[in-house]
């Protein structure tokens, strides 16, 4: 898997937690949905991607399959 789709799965994997968690924990776990949505909105103008560094960091190739 290419590291844009591990942001994507990450990112979706995030927001569907957090959507649960606000039905069933606190109305309060919106924020961070909000939040998830805001950084894949910037990064698409700015390309900047903080969970992109961190994965490289943790040495995931771009092009690499698992």
């Amino acid at each position: 898997m290419s590291i844009d789709r591990i942001v994507f799965a990450v990112a979706g994997a995030f927001i569907l937690m957090s959507l649960a968690l606000s039905q069933y924990h606190s109305i309060n776990w919106l924020w961070f949905t909000a939040f998830v949505g805001a950084n894949l909105f910037q990064s698409a103008f700015t390309g900047f991607c903080p969970m992109a560094i961190v994965l490289k960091k943790l040495g995931v190739k771009p092009g690499c399959a698992f």
